[in-house]
């Protein structure tokens, strides 16, 4: 039993043994197998990389060549520019030689023609001095014989013509005395008749602030913190851009717009008056409303221009004077509204030519021209006489309308009867008892004085007078003006008021410097 068992030991140990030999034999052949074909591979990469090599050198060499031959074409191009320059700056070199040369040519003979007029000069200059002192000669023996003959000297035969001129021309010189004594006691006696009707038709304890302010009606006094605006913006805003002074007080239910200026006073009021309405009470919106009533307003002058013009059928008139006219509602003179005077003095001055035998057309249409200046005066410098001339002689206007604008101040004479007609219109109209305030207009023209000092300066892009004339609010362009200059600015405003204004008080002079950006998001 152990034999077999041994003996089956070692058949299966001889088996395996054999099996292993079997099996590494087999695996030794597929490894000749598989290095043959690494190799065969191998030798064909090589093959075809050699190829690669050879067609990759051919390519460059062919690449090579066709470089050279563009290096070899634009060197020659290049030459060809170069000798072509070369020869065209000398040919410049050339022209520049012979116009030189001709140049030369000519200042030598301009040289050669000076000289001989020089020459000629002087030969003419002394003959002329022989010849004056030869004609001094003569005139010294033209007096001495003259003196012999007549028997007295050249300062006596003077003083003889002198005193029996004097003598011929006394009574003509006491009769022009005579006459302007005559003239200049008329004058005097119609100068103070005028003053005595216009001090009779005046009265006592005018205020300014009478014509001076509007009032806007509030629902409830709340609305005026909103007016006011978180740290005052919202008034500070509203004061800025329209140049006017807000005043908020006690008085209930109601706010105060304050500015000399009727046209901007107006424009303030309705804006307010759309901004409580509309309860939107803030910078943004109230630039918005701003924009929109000074459109507004712009657009109504000009039909309130051509409704005048209608309602006086005086004809075809241009559209700027008829805007003009329009803006006359926001002017007044002396207390007096512009736009009232010039009807009224139109109308008058119609009614006048008529009867005078002239034409009452004509003489309407001068009438209602004859203080177009005065539109003009809050933007333009100049008096509102040579303003209206020169704008109604920009448009054509007939020479009777510029002769009564001129007259109707005493810068002309009058030369026609509807020119008279004007004139004495607008005697009529503003010597009527009540029609003119002087202390008003001379605040007025005191407030207007200030802005135009402010105005004039440099960089300064608005200047208001507000607060009843105690303050000037500039506004200055930051681009031009930085925060040093404006100081320096104030105080030059300051100093240019105190020389030429009279005011009583003070007067704050408050400069502004803003600095904004503005960009649209699409």
């Amino acid at each position: 039993m152990l034999t077999e068992v041994l003996l089956g030991g070692f058949v299966t140990t001889l088996s395996g043994v054999v099996g292993f030999f079997i099996s590494k034999k087999i695996t030794s052949a597929n490894f000749d197998i598989y290095i043959d074909q690494a190799k065969a591979k191998a030798s064909a990469i090589e093959n075809e990389a050699e190829l690669l090599l050879h067609k990759s050198n051919l390519k460059s060499q062919e690449i090579e060549l066709e470089a050279v031959k563009h290096y070899e074409s634009a060197k020659d191009r290049a030459k060809k520019d170069l000798h072509q320059r070369e020869d065209d700056v000398i040919r410049k070199e050339q022209s520049f030689r012979r116009y030189k040369q001709i140049e030369e040519r000519k200042i030598q003979e301009e040289s050669g023609v000076v000289k001989a007029k020089r020459v000629d000069l002087e030969r003419n200059e002394k003959l002329l001095n022989s010849l004056k002192n030869k004609y001094e000669i003569k005139i010294d023996e033209a007096l001495h014989a003259i003196e012999h003959s007549a028997g007295m000297t050249q300062s006596e035969a003077k003083q003889v013509l002198l005193e029996k001129m004097e003598e011929k021309c006394r009574g003509d010189v006491a009769h022009i005395v005579r006459r302007y004594e005559n003239e200049a006691k008329d004058t005097a006696k119609k100068k103070a008749n005028y003053i005595l009707a216009q001090a009779t038709s005046r009265f006592a304890g005018e205020f300014a602030s009478e014509r001076l302010t509007n009032l806007v009606h509030l629902e409830n006094d709340e609305l005026k913190g909103r007016i006011i605006g978180k740290e005052g913006r919202n008034i500070k805003a509203l004061e800025t851009l329209m140049g006017v002074d807000i005043i908020i007080d006690d008085t209930p239910n109601a706010i105060m717009v304050s500015s000399f200026n009727l046209y901007r006073r107006a424009i303030a009021t309705k804006t307010l008056e759309l901004l409580i309405e509309d309860g939107r009470i803030q910078p943004a919106r109230i630039e918005e409303i701003f924009q929109k009533v000074s459109d507004e307003f712009e657009a109504g002058i000009l039909a309130e221009g051509e409704e005048v013009v209608a309602d006086l059928n005086v004809g075809v008139m241009h559209p700027e004077l008829m805007k003009l006219i329009g803006r006359l509602r926001y002017r007044a003179s002396y207390g007096q509204n512009a736009l009232a005077h010039t009807l009224e003095v139109a109308h008058l001055a119609g009614i006048m030519a008529a009867e005078m035998g002239g034409d009452p057309v004509l003489a309407k249409r001068a009438g209602l021209l004859h203080d177009i200046g005065k539109a003009l005066t809050h933007d333009i410098d100049g008096n509102h006489v040579d303003l209206g001339a020169d704008i109604c002689n920009r448009y054509n206007e007939n020479s009777v309308v510029i002769n009564a604008i001129y007259a109707h101040h005493g810068h002309e004479d009058i030369d026609s009867i509807e020119a008279g007609a004007v004139c004495a219109a607008d005697a009529l109209s503003a010597a009527r008892p009540g029609a003119r305030r002087e202390v008003l207009e001379s605040f007025l023209k005191r407030v207007t004085e200030i802005e135009e000092i402010a105005s004039n300066h440099t960089g300064v892009k608005q200047a208001y007078a507000i607060n009843a004339g105690r303050e000037v609010r500039v506004l200055v362009n930051a681009t031009l003006v930085n925060d040093d200059e404006s100081v320096l600015m104030a105080r030059e405003i300051a100093k240019e008021i105190e020389e030429k204004v009279q005011y009583p008080g003070d007067i704050k002079v408050n400069v502004i410097r803003e600095s904004r950006a503005v960009e649209y998001a699409k």
